[in-house]
């Protein structure tokens, strides 16, 4: 069973308990799900089940058993969640995939207008679901890049290189990691992908400071139509999560609340 927190973060409040299949009203919240992937022989069986002929073909093509178990268990824990939320079996659900290669439901159950999006790091993966909204959502751990400055450089904005180089040495690996998970979510949510030039919009990196779009284009984050939060999946990981404002929030206003869902062991590719 997926068990809500009984928090969530600021400006949210928590979705109630709830059983895989049971039928969700989302009202305006965003919900992020964590699952862990490290399962055992049994779960991923169970798992690949679930998995289309297209998504079994992909998992074969894996060198590694390890990445072709964390493919197949994400992609069937996605099925689970999704009929969780529909209210129909895991095996009826079907995706189609965007140009850029994002997943969104197939019909009949595109009707719900339910978006999500999914991540992955190791054996933690991170689902977010909005009712009508685009959505995108990023995962990645904190470490020392060696190249970091020279990526910064080439794929950062020139406000994002330059906040991110002011940045206490101590401080730059966590501001490496805001900025891309930050930059990833949004691009995912335009459904984009690195097809989208990483250097027309700002995000906030400096650690401590609320994450927030600060520039799409020519036009203020304020007024750019996205709201960006963060979130800690877990130790030594960062996350970022991006959906498109209701036409009623277009005015500068807090952002919709987000319940955050722990990893579990049950049953759990990036797009």
């Amino acid at each position: 069973m997926v068990m809500d927190l009984a928090s969530s973060l600021p400006g949210g409040s928590p979705i109630a308990p709830r059983p895989p299949g049971a039928a969700v009203s989302f009202a305006d919240e965003i919900e992020v799900v964590l699952t862990r992937l490290d399962v055992g022989p049994d779960a991923v069986r169970a798992s690949a089940a679930l998995l289309s002929e297209a998504e079994r073909q992909k998992a074969s093509r894996f060198a590694f058993d390890r990445d072709r178990r964390r493919f197949t268990v994400a992609r069937a824990r996605l099925r689970r969640l999704l009929a969780a939320r529909l209210g129909v079996q895991p095996e009826s659900v079907e995706l189609v995939y965007g140009e850029r290669g994002k997943p969104a439901l197939a019909r009949p159950c595109a009707a719900s207008d339910l978006r999500f999006n999914m991540t992955h790091c190791g054996e933690v993966a991170a689902y977010a679901f909005a009712p009508g909204r685009e959505i995108g959502v990023d995962i990645e751990a904190v470490r020392a890049v060696r190249d970091a400055d020279e990526i910064a450089a080439r794929f950062f904005s020139r406000r994002e290189n330059e906040a991110y180089l002011a940045l206490d040495p101590r401080d730059k690996p966590l501001g490496f990691f805001n900025c891309w998970t930050r930059k990833e979510a949004f691009i995912k949510a335009l459904g984009d992908g690195l097809y989208h030039p990483l250097d027309r919009f700002d995000v906030s990196l400096a650690p401590g400071e609320p994450a927030r779009i600060l520039r799409v284009e020519h036009t203020p984050g304020d007024r750019c139509g996205w709201t960006l939060h963060s979130f800690l999946p877990g130790p030594g990981l960062v996350g970022a999560v991006v959906v498109r404002k209701f036409a009623h929030e277009l005015a500068p206003t807090a952002g919709p609340g987000i319940a955050l869902v722990p990893p579990s062991s049950s049953y759990g590719d990036d797009r």
